[in-house]
């Protein structure tokens, strides 16, 4: 009796050990290079995967540099789309694939938006977070010998950002004196507030303001509303197409020799990011014609490419705008192009 009860209790105890003995189920990383991590993914968010991990404590992981990507637990996922699924992670070569219940779903790890407890609510829905961001921009520029120059501009931009939609106010001022001469006096002021109502449509309401003094404009604007399409829609790249209606209104300053503006017209519009490891390119085009004639028109582009300077609140914008009106005031060129480099402040 006492050999049996032996025997038992080494077989529970036997078997105990080899229960607690057992490896810990982990989740997997692993990046381009060849380097392959093991821990637990606390959280997807901002571009990178966060991962605890034994050796190293927490480290964040650019999901650009994933190409696989597995979880043993089951976690809830949001795409950049919007688009919510539950379920464990797996895959290769950059590819994730959700066990979801309604079945597989695959998608690349660059474009899971962000991650939370599966079966949960996602925190978006439940407690909306709107983030403002600011940015305070400055370019002062000089120059003596043949031409005395100086010229000097500034800019102020405020984003908030939700879920689902995007309010931008932003507004500029650029003035230049070269030999005693006004060469640039420009005001410009606008609002732009987009909304994705689904998985890559969106609308949109935009107005933009201001004057031109060099161009013999006293006064002009824009509205503009219509829908939006998402061409790209990545964490790292965005690709926006724009169609709408808007009222175009432009007072000059003699009328008698420049007629004023006031019609209907189409909004195009084609808004683009890029961001690369150590820059962020932008590029936006508006371009909006008469119904009645297509051929009078106004077209504005900026394309800027921003560099993180050593303080992380700095950096340096380097641009070109393009500004054409097909019905210019008299010996005032169609297009003005402007070239840029300004230092800009940016804090939430």
């Amino acid at each position: 009796m006492r050999a049996a009860l032996g025997v038992s209790l080494t077989v529970v105890f036997i078997l105990w050990v080899a229960m607690t003995a057992s490896p810990m189920r982990a989740d997997v990383v692993e990046t381009k290079d060849g380097t392959h991590l093991v821990g637990h993914v606390t959280k997807i968010a901002d571009g990178k995967v966060y991962l605890d991990t034994a050796f190293a404590g927490s480290i964040a992981i650019p999901q650009s540099q994933i190409v696989r990507l597995e979880t043993e637990a089951p976690v809830a996922v949001r795409l950049v789309t919007g688009q919510r699924y539950d379920g464990r992670l797996s895959g290769t070569n950059g590819q994730v694939q959700v066990a979801a219940a309604t079945g597989p779903v695959s998608t690349p790890v660059s474009e899971i938006a962000t991650s939370w407890v599966a079966g949960e609510p996602d925190p978006q829905v439940v407690s909306p977070a709107a983030h403002w961001a600011y940015e305070a921009s400055v370019d002062l520029n000089g120059k003596s010998g043949n031409h005395t120059q100086i010229g000097s501009a500034y800019g102020v931009r405020a984003t908030l950002t939700r879920l689902k939609d995007t309010l931008v106010l932003a507004t500029s001022y650029d003035r230049q004196m070269t030999d005693g001469v006004r060469s640039a006096d420009q005001f410009k002021a606008g609002a732009d507030y987009s909304n994705n109502y689904s998985d890559k449509n969106s609308w949109y309401a935009r107005d933009e303001g201001g004057f031109d003094h060099i161009r013999d404009l006293s006064v002009y604007n824009i509205a503009a509303i219509g829908g939006g399409y998402d061409f790209i829609k990545q964490i790292h790249q965005t690709l926006t197409g724009r169609l709408g209606l808007a009222f175009r209104y432009e007072d000059y300053t003699d009328p008698a020799t420049t007629p004023n503006v006031r019609f209907i017209g189409l909004d195009l519009g084609l808004n683009h990011t890029l961001q690369l490891d150590n820059a962020l390119l932008t590029t936006r085009l508006a371009i909006v014609p008469a119904l009645e004639y297509l051929t009078d028109m106004r077209i504005m582009q900026e394309t800027n490419c921003d560099i993180p300077l050593a303080a992380s609140a700095w950096k340096l914008r380097l641009g070109v705008s393009n500004d054409y009106a097909s019905r210019p005031a008299d010996d005032i060129r169609k297009l003005d192009t402007t070239y840029f480099g300004r230092l800009v402040l940016s804090w939430k």
